[in-house]
């Protein structure tokens, strides 16, 4: 009897071992390349269009599965002061209707994956939900993006339309008040990861 738990112990382990050995190979950790990925805002004031783009991007992606294009985890952050417009006037504004000095960063973090739609070569069309967190307001939101894998690496593709006040941020203003800022926003992105 006791050579048959031995035995049936060390099948449960093998088996088990060998689970654990799948997942681990089918779930896969990859950073944030800063360098190889671009963020820009756009948006209207009264006398022209604007854009800023972020120059400093942290996040990672977790896959359950990086050859079905299955996503586990996400999450994005973004310096809020690194937003530049090449106008300083102009980022002195955003910082303070962003309150930078309070709330540092832009995040997001994925909540849901509601549908990944394979289109063939490595790219996928996923609808997902998260929460965007912007001057230390959270709202869920849904995010459309493309997701092209090739190898070890994956990039996002998309962009979002929000209004500033959906997050409680006031546009800015300038000029006492001569120049305004539209409320809506396009947010467009593509982010590497490796």
């Amino acid at each position: 009897m006791k050579k048959i738990n031995n035995k049936t112990k060390g099948y449960l382990s093998c088996i088990a071992l060998l689970f654990l050995s799948v997942n681990l190979i089918q779930a896969q950790e990859l950073k944030l390349v800063n360098s190889e990925s671009s963020l820009t805002i756009y948006g209207t004031s009264s006398i022209h269009d604007w854009q800023e783009d972020a120059e400093s991007q942290t996040g990672k992606i977790v896959f359950s599965n990086l050859e079905t294009g299955e996503i586990e985890a996400l999450s994005i952050a973004i310096e809020a002061e690194s937003l530049k417009s090449g106008k300083s006037g102009m980022d002195k504004n955003t910082y303070k209707a962003l309150n930078t000095k309070k709330h540092k960063q832009i995040t997001f973090q994925l909540t849901k994956v509601e549908s990944v739609n394979a289109k063939g070569n490595g790219v996928y069309d996923l609808k997902t939900v998260g929460d965007l967190t912007i001057a230390g307001t959270k709202k869920s939101i849904a995010l459309d993006f493309k997701l092209t894998v090739k190898g070890a690496m994956a990039t996002l593709d998309g962009e979002k339309k929000i209004k500033m006040t959906q997050f409680n941020v006031d546009p800015p203003t300038a000029m006492l008040g001569a120049i305004t800022t539209g409320d809506d926003l396009t947010i467009k992105f593509k982010t590497t990861f490796k």
